[in-house]
C-alpha cells in the first residue's frame, strides 16, 4: 500500500447524528471540484460524493434503524480508527459477523479504508463453520454484536460496535491499497468437504464498482438486499446501491426473517423499494411484494424465460452472472439496452468472456463451449491452495502479460449478437435457493460417519433443496441414522447445504461409469418413505376438501408426495422460500388472502386447511352483510 492518503470531505457534511458528527474544526465544506477525489479509489470517490450531494438521504436502513449517508460515512471513521488501534492494514483479516445489522456496511467499508481485509460471516451459520473460517482466514479481528455460542475466538481481538460508538469522532482517511491486495475472502463450497476462501484484490474491487458506475441507476429511494452477509451476493446489493445513491434495506428472507415478520404482523418486504435484486427463485415466490420497483435485477441462479418476462414488463430487468473468483458479477443483460433477459448478456466493462473448447481454442457462435473469463477482476485464487487454484485460474493465451482467465465450469453458447446462453454445469456443483454448493461437500460430511460407508447427493426435483442417501455399515442399525447425518451437516453446512431429505438406502443407485446416477436417486427420495406397520386410515376419514387443496399445492412446491393432513410441512423438506410460495400460490388458487404466518405457527395442512375456511367463512359473512341491511331498509 501506498503512504498516500486521501481524506474523505463527506465525513464532514451535514445530517449526521450526534454521536457521530465530526468535531467542529474538521466541518468545512468541500468545494465543487474537491482536489483530494482524484486520488480516492472509486468506491469512496463515490461515497463521497452522495454524502456532499445528499447527507441527509437514507443510505443504509435495517432492522436496527437507519444511516444517512452523513452517519454512514461518519460512522465509517469511527470503526475505522478502532480498527487502526486494533493493529488493522493492509491484509490483515478481519471476520466480520454483523449479521443484517446496519453496523455492518460502516465496519466493511472501513477494513476497505485502511487496504485491510474484510472476511464476511453470518451469525445463522454452524459455529464449527464459522470457527474453520476464520482459522483459514487468519483473522486477527472478529468485529461482531455478540461472540455465539460454542465459537472458541482463541487470540483474536473481539470488536464491538457498542465500544466503536464511544469512539472520538473524526474525518474518514481512506488509504490506496495495493492493486495485488486482498480486498475480501468469501467462502465457497469446496470439494474437498472444506469450504475454499476466494481472495478478491483491489484490482478486482475496482474494476467492478467501476463496471457498477455505468448501469445509471436514479439516486434516492430503496434497494433491496435479503442476500446472507456471508456471500458476495450481498456485497453486489450493498454496492450497487451505495455507488447509485440509494439507501440499502437489509432484509431477513430467512425462516427465521420471515417468522420475526409474521410475528410482527408486518410484511417480509420493506415498503417503498426502488431497485430490488433477488434469485429467480426468491423473486417468483416475493414478486407481489415488489409493485413499486423500478428495476428489478435477477442472479444467483439461471432465471425461467417466464419470469424474465413477468418482471421486465413495465419496468427495467437485468440478468446477471458471474462466480465468485470474478469478483461478483461478470456479465449481465439489460432490457433497457434491448438484450434478451432471457440470457447472461454480455461482459461488464473491463471483463472478458471466452467460449472454448476443451483444448482451449474458441468455439463457432451457436455452439456449445465451456466459459472462461478474463480481465482484472479476475481473483488471486484460493487461499491456501496452489494446486487448485493452478488448476482453476490459468493463462490468458489471447492477453499474454501475465494475465489469467477464470475457468468457470459453465457450459455456455455464444449468440451471433456476442449475447450468452446459459447451458448448464460440466461438473457436481449446483445452485439451492442462489447458494453455490459442491455436491461432493455434502457427501464427504456424511461419509466421514463411522456408520456411513458411501452416500450421494443430488438437487430434489423442485431444483430448491437437496437429497442425500446413505448405506449404513455393517452392523450399523439403520434406526436413527438419517437423523445423526441431518444433525452433523447441520452442524458442518450452511442451511442451504443442508439436506431436506436423508434415506437409508441398501445401495446407491449407479450409472454404467458406475458414478451416483442423481436423477434415479432424486426420483428415489422423491417417493413418500413406507413404514411396515403403518394402518389404513379408516372409511370416510380423509382429507377435507381445503386440506386437499392445501396438499396439492405442497406437493407441487416440495415436489413429494404428502402423506397426509397432519404432515408438517418443514419436516417435508420445506424452507423459508418454499413457505412463500406455498402461500403465495394458494393465494392465488384460493382468492383468500392467508397470512404467511399461518404457516409459520402450525406447519401442518390440516391447521393451514382450517384457517383457509375461517377466511373463507369471514368472507361470505361480510358479503351477505350488506345484502340483509339493503333488503330491511327497502
Amino acid at each position: 500500500m501506498t503512504d498516500r492518503h486521501a481524506e474523505s470531505a463527506g465525513a464532514t457534511a451535514p445530517g449526521a447524528p450526534a454521536d457521530d458528527a465530526p468535531p467542529r474544526a474538521a466541518r468545512a465544506e468541500p468545494g465543487p471540484a474537491e482536489p483530494a477525489d482524484a486520488a480516492l479509489p472509486p468506491l469512496f470517490a463515490r461515497l463521497e460524493r452522495w454524502t456532499r450531494e445528499q447527507p441527509n438521504e437514507t443510505a443504509v436502513k435495517a432492522f436496527d434503524g437507519t444511516l444517512t449517508y452523513a452517519a454512514l460515512t461518519a460512522r465509517t471513521a469511527r470503526y475505522a480508527t478502532a480498527l487502526a488501534a486494533a493493529g488493522v492494514g493492509p491484509e490483515t483479516s478481519v471476520g466480520l459477523l454483523l449479521g443484517r445489522s446496519r453496523e455492518s456496511v460502516p465496519a466493511l467499508l472501513a477494513v476497505w479504508s485502511l487496504g485491510g481485509t474484510a472476511v464476511p460471516l453470518d451469525p445463522a451459520h454452524p459455529v464449527e463453520r464459522l470457527g474453520r473460517v476464520l482459522r483459514d482466514a487468519g483473522a486477527t479481528v472478529l468485529v461482531a454484536t455478540e461472540v455465539p455460542t460454542g465459537l472458541e475466538p482463541g487470540g483474536i481481538t473481539l470488536l464491538a460496535p457498542a465500544d466503536v460508538r464511544r469512539g472520538a469522532p473524526g474525518p474518514l482517511g481512506v488509504s490506496v491499497p495495493a492493486p495485488d491486495g486482498c480486498s475480501y475472502l468469501i467462502y465457497t463450497s469446496g470439494t474437498t468437504g472444506r469450504p475454499k476462501g476466494v481472495e478478491v484484490t483491489y484490482r478486482g474491487l475496482d474494476t467492478f464498482v467501476e463496471a457498477l458506475g455505468g448501469l445509471g441507476l436514479p439516486p434516492g429511494g430503496l434497494g433491496l438486499n435479503a442476500v446472507s452477509p456471508a456471500f458476495d451476493g450481498w456485497l453486489w446489493c450493498t454496492l450497487l446501491y451505495l455507488t447509485h445513491g440509494q439507501g440499502v434495506a437489509l432484509t431477513d428472507l430467512s425462516l427465521d426473517g420471515l417468522r420475526q415478520a409474521a410475528a410482527e404482523g408486518r410484511e417480509p418486504l420493506p415498503a417503498g423499494l426502488r431497485t430490488v435484486s433477488l434469485t429467480p427463485s426468491l423473486l417468483a415466490a416475493h414478486g407481489t411484494g415488489i409493485d413499486s420497483a423500478e428495476v428489478v435485477v435477477v442472479a444467483g441462479e439461471a432465471c425461467p424465460a417466464a419470469l424474465a418476462e413477468r418482471f421486465a414488463r413495465g419496468r427495467r430487468l437485468l440478468n446477471v452472472y458471474g462466480p465468485t473468483e470474478v469478483t461478483i458479477a461478470a456479465t449481465w443483460a439489460d432490457s433497457r439496452r434491448g438484450d434478451d433477459v432471457t440470457t447472461i448478456g454480455l461482459p461488464l466493462p473491463g471483463y472478458r468472456a471466452y467460449v472454448l473448447d476443451e483444448e482451449l481454442r474458441p468455439v463457432a457462435a451457436g455452439t456449445e463451449g465451456e466459459l472462461y473469463l478474463g480481465g482484472p477482476a479476475v481473483a488471486r485464487g484460493y487461499r491456501g491452495r496452489p494446486g487448485l487454484t493452478a488448476s482453476r485460474f490459468l493463462p490468458d493465451p489471447f492477453q499474454g502479460g501475465g494475465t489469467r482467465m477464470y475457468r468457470t465450469g459453465d457450459v455456455v453458447v455464444r449468440r451471433p449478437s456476442g449475447e450468452l446462453e446459459y447451458r448448464g454445469r460440466r461438473d457436481d456443483q449446483v445452485k439451492i435457493r442462489g447458494h453455490r454448493i459442491e455436491l461432493g461437500e455434502v457427501e464427504r460430511i456424511a461419509a466421514e460417519l463411522p456408520e456411513v460407508v458411501a452416500a450421494a447427493c443430488c438437487p430434489l426435483t423442485s431444483g430448491q433443496t437437496l437429497g442425500l442417501a446413505v448405506v449404513a455399515a455393517p452392523g450399523t442399525d439403520p434406526a436413527g441414522l438419517a437423523e445423526l447425518v441431518v444433525e452433523r451437516c447441520r452442524k458442518q453446512l450452511p442451511a442451504a447445504a443442508v439436506p431436506a431429505t436423508v434415506r437409508v438406502l441398501d445401495r446407491i443407485p449407479t450409472l454404467s461409469t458406475g458414478k451416483a446416477d442423481r436423477e434415479a436417486l432424486a426420483k428415489a427420495l422423491a417417493a413418500p418413505e413406507r413404514t411396515p406397520g403403518t394402518p389404513e386410515a379408516a372409511p370416510g376419514s380423509g382429507p377435507t376438501t381445503s386440506e386437499r387443496i392445501v396438499m396439492a399445492v405442497w406437493a407441487d412446491v416440495l415436489a413429494t408426495e404428502i402423506p397426509g393432513p397432519d404432515a408438517d410441512f418443514f419436516e417435508l423438506g420445506g424452507h423459508s422460500l418454499a413457505a412463500a410460495r406455498a402461500v403465495s400460490e394458494l393465494r392465488r388458487v384460493t382468492g383468500l388472502r392467508v397470512g404467511l404466518g399461518a404457516l409459520l405457527a402450525e406447519p401442518t395442512a390440516r391447521h393451514f386447511a382450517a384457517e383457509l375456511d375461517r377466511l373463507s367463512a369471514e368472507r361470505e359473512a361480510s358479503a351477505g352483510a350488506p345484502a340483509d341491511d339493503t333488503a330491511e331498509g327497502a
